[in-house]
């Protein structure tokens, strides 16, 4: 936990070490409100559902990460709501970033499928006649942490505390002190276009090299490489996300993706990331990975502390959700966010 938190705020696992499997679950919610007190009761019980699944295997790291669309925070917990909470923008630039609907995320991790799908199924059991699954998708790791083009993903995630300032809230927001944000891509892959294309071509459009790994000199890179555009610096800082990306797909149906999905203490990083992409910067200067890869869907989530969760079954639309106060002296030492937006390194 970050220095400067209170030891009764409990994140949730965001910085967990990558993983070799995960499923990704996003559901909306029925719009009958009478269903919230079924959504609730399986939030306050999550952890409980963690462990009973995990202990079957209890290396098998198995954790789940539960984010809160921007309207069903309305339904479900109504004032206060957390600052920069909103539904996700759609980007119209040189490519289409779309806005997918998505009241609730669930993203479970563990180094085996098997956990990870007997807790999805879980979690789909209880919310039954509640919600509905509109998007699923199931990562796996390929081979060294790489992604389906063939190029190591995540090589720049920050770690330890680190991990923690670019991820957890802090005196920005104390209601929320400890919750975080996560914007989520699926992007789906043109690989024979891909592979059409020299090495040599490749790495300049991401900037790292395929085989090694090894970054590009910043003389040698271009301007829209992947890793210049997503690399955002404030104050002359870098500001960062964690990443968790997997790739997925389907021989069967020719379909090879990548699932995008991006913690950060502020959405306004990644969405300001993903105008560099998508728009380009300058304008016009726009990330030619867009051009074999097609974002598909998009949507943004808030990330509430674990005890937040656990309280979740007491709480309704219309009470004040219980905030953990955070002494003036102890203070999370992230620095308070002015609205400007900033990008961490996603290289």
């Amino acid at each position: 936990m970050q220095e400067g938190f209170s030891p009764l705020v409990t994140p949730q696992p965001v910085d967990t070490k990558l993983t070799q499997a995960a499923v990704f679950l996003v559901l909306t919610l029925n719009e009958d409100v009478s269903v919230n007190p079924q959504v609730l009761d399986l939030m306050g019980d999550l952890s409980s559902l963690v462990r009973g699944v995990g202990f079957r295997i209890p290396d098998g790291r198995l954790s789940c990460i539960t984010g809160i669309g921007s309207h069903a925070w309305d339904r479900l917990f109504g004032q206060p709501r957390p600052k920069e909470l909103h539904p996700f923008q759609e980007i119209n630039g040189v490519h289409h970033a779309p806005s997918t609907p998505g009241d609730l995320l669930f993203h479970i991790r563990a180094t085996r499928m098997d956990l990870c799908f007997e807790l999805a199924a879980a979690i789909v059991s209880r919310l039954e006649g509640a919600g509905v699954v509109i998007d699923e998708v199931h990562g796996f790791k390929y081979f060294d942490s790489r992604d389906l083009l063939g190029f190591v993903d995540g090589t720049e995630n920050p770690d330890g505390q680190a991990a923690q300032v670019a991820t957890l809230i802090g005196d920005e927001d104390p209601a929320f002190a400890g919750g975080s944000y996560v914007i989520v891509q699926k992007y789906l892959h043109n690989l024979k276009k891909w592979d059409g294309i020299p090495t040599e071509v490749q790495e300049h459009i991401i900037g790292r090299k395929k085989v090694s790994d090894i970054e590009l000199q910043e003389s040698a890179k271009p301007s829209y490489a992947h890793n210049v555009l997503t690399n955002i610096e404030e104050n002359g800082q870098q500001l960062q996300i964690v990443r968790d990306n997997m790739p997925f797909g389907e021989v069967g149906k020719g379909e090879f993706g990548t699932y995008f999905i991006g913690y950060s203490c502020s959405p306004a990083r990644t969405e300001q990331m993903l105008q560099n992409m998508f728009v380009g910067k300058p304008a016009g200067n726009y990330d030619r990975l867009l051009d074999v890869s097609t974002a598909v869907t998009g949507a943004l989530f808030f990330i509430p502390t674990s005890d937040f969760l656990d309280d979740a079954p007491d709480m309704a639309a219309g009470t004040s959700a219980p905030a953990t106060p955070v002494p003036a002296d102890t203070q999370p030492t992230t620095a308070p966010h002015d609205g400007s937006l900033g990008i961490g390194s996603l290289k």
